[in-house]
This record gives C-alpha cells, sequence and structure tokens, in this order.
C-alpha cells in the first residue's frame, strides 16, 4: 500500500485534539477526495500526509516508509517525492513563473543546479509543458504578482506536477477558480494519477465536484472518519449527518440518485 493510517490522532500543541483514531488506506492510483464541515480535521490530515507534522498517536506509513523513524536526509528524501498542492501557493510575488514551476524539483537536485535553476531557468520547455496542462503556457515569464488568485492556483499545480512526486495531496486545489477551470483542473489531476499511478487525496469544499471527480470519498467531522465508500453509495442521509448544525454557502448542488430536489452541500 502506498498510504496507510492505522489509529492515527492528532492533538495540537495547545491541547485541542484534531483528528482521532484515523484508519485510512490507499493503493497506488487510488483517488480519494475528503469532505467535511470547516473544522473538521481535513487540513490536519494532509499535512500528516506531507510529512509536515507527526502524528500524536497511531501509525502512519507512507510509500512504505514510517515518518516518525526517519531524520536529516532520509526524512527530505521522503519529502521530495510527496507533492502538495496547497489552497494558496506559496508563491515569491516578483518570481517569475518559470521559476515558481521549477522549484519544484530544488529538493530532488544537487544544490548548484538548485541555485543556477533560480536565476538561470535550467529547464523552459519543462516548465512549460506543465503550464501547457492549465492553459498558462503564455504566462511562463510572467510575474507572479500579475496574475489572479485562480491563476497562481494553476501555477502551484504545475509546480507539483513538474515535480512529479509518489504520492499527490491537494488541499482545497482549485476554490479561486471559476466552475469551469475547476472542472477542467480536477480532470486533469485524475487523469495524471491515472497515467503515472500515483495515489490521490484531496480535501474539497465543493462536495458536488468531490462526487463528480473521486470514486472514494471519505467525510471527516470532528476529527473522526464518519464514512469512507464509493462515491455512488454516498447517501443524502450520509451528507446530513456530516454537515449537521454546519453554516452552508451557496454553491451550485448536484442531485443525488436522480432526484433534482435534493441538493448537494457545499460547504
Amino acid at each position: 500500500m502506498s498510504v496507510r493510517l492505522s489509529g492515527v490522532g492528532y492533538v495540537h500543541p495547545n491541547g485541542q485534539t484534531a483528528l482521532q483514531a484515523v484508519d485510512l488506506t490507499l493503493a497506488p492510483g487510488e483517488q480519494v477526495a475528503i469532505i467535511g464541515p470547516s473544522g473538521a480535521g481535513k487540513t490536519t490530515l494532509l499535512r500528516l500526509l506531507a510529512t509536515s507534522l507527526l502524528p500524536s498517536s497511531g501509525e502512519l506509513d507512507l510509500l512504505n516508509q514510517r515518518p516518525a523513524r526517519l531524520r536529516g536526509g532520509a526524512l527530505r528524501r521522503l519529502r521530495s517525492r510527496i507533492g502538495l498542492i496547497h489552497q494558496s501557493p506559496p508563491l515569491p510575488p516578483r518570481q517569475r513563473v518559470v521559476t515558481a514551476v521549477l522549484a519544484g524539483r530544488l529538493g530532488q537536485w544537487s544544490l548548484l543546479r538548485a541555485l543556477v535553476s533560480l536565476c538561470y531557468p535550467l529547464d523552459i520547455p519543462g516548465a512549460r509543458q506543465e503550464l501547457a496542462r492549465l492553459d498558462l503556457a503564455d504566462r511562463v515569464f510572467e510575474r507572479c504578482d500579475q496574475l489572479s488568485g485562480g491563476q497562481q492556483q494553476r501555477v502551484g499545480i504545475a509546480r507539483t506536477l513538474y515535480q512529479r512526486p509518489d504520492l499527490l495531496l491537494a488541499d482545497e486545489p482549485v476554490s479561486a477558480m471559476d466552475p469551469v477551470l475547476a472542472d477542467h483542473t480536477l480532470s486533469l489531476l485524475g487523469e495524471v494519477a491515472r497515467e503515472r499511478q500515483l495515489p490521490l487525496i484531496a480535501s474539497l469544499h465543493a462536495v458536488d465536484l468531490a462526487l463528480k471527480h473521486f470514486p472514494r470519498i471519505v467525510g471527516l467531522r470532528a476529527g473522526k472518519v464518519l464514512f469512507d465508500k464509493p462515491a455512488d453509495e454516498v447517501s443524502e442521509q450520509d451528507l446530513t449527518a456530516l454537515y449537521a448544525n454546519s453554516t452552508l454557502s451557496a454553491g451550485t448542488p448536484r442531485p443525488l440518485s436522480g432526484d433534482p430536489a435534493r441538493p448537494v452541500r457545499c460547504l
């Protein structure tokens, strides 16, 4: 298995419990959407999978390794194999798009090559190829602060795809995009995951997009897995229990089971 969480919990330094006894297993090429209300623990779960946090309890196996047992270079090598798409990608405002994309492989290159590439991009065709997948090939030499929020999200995605990770994570990757771009982008991520046989785990705000693009859905509430099932088996009752007492935001609902009167909730 590429990813295995067994009884994983996480407690923040302030004592707040974010995750409780989470069990989750993913095989190579499997695609999973994590949904749930704000504060459910979705981002904490992704940070654990990205190894920026370590579990407070339980066991976490990533790509046949246990991050809690790794130090120094071994941990850095594991991190270089994990790609995380951020909701707000950390792009230096004056950095050119091409340099931002090529930064995806800084963890895999030698120090000399990484430093040279920051000043003189060494693989412009490679960066342009990933940007073209996201309809941004014409922005390759623009500065990141000249882009819209949705364009910056796509640059962040291009950087992660250029990294060619063995595990692909995405934290609200399309939140700043219009519906057409969001649909296209999630289709692309699924296509890349299938082509490269990558496990893909994404947290999504819009339930309709999760149900459309991901064959497996995990519902997370108050740090616990409420359900883990195929998308076509997620019922209105599942979603009602998941989002009980949550404030719903406006969104385009997708009906379940062909019933136009039953909306899918988008938080």
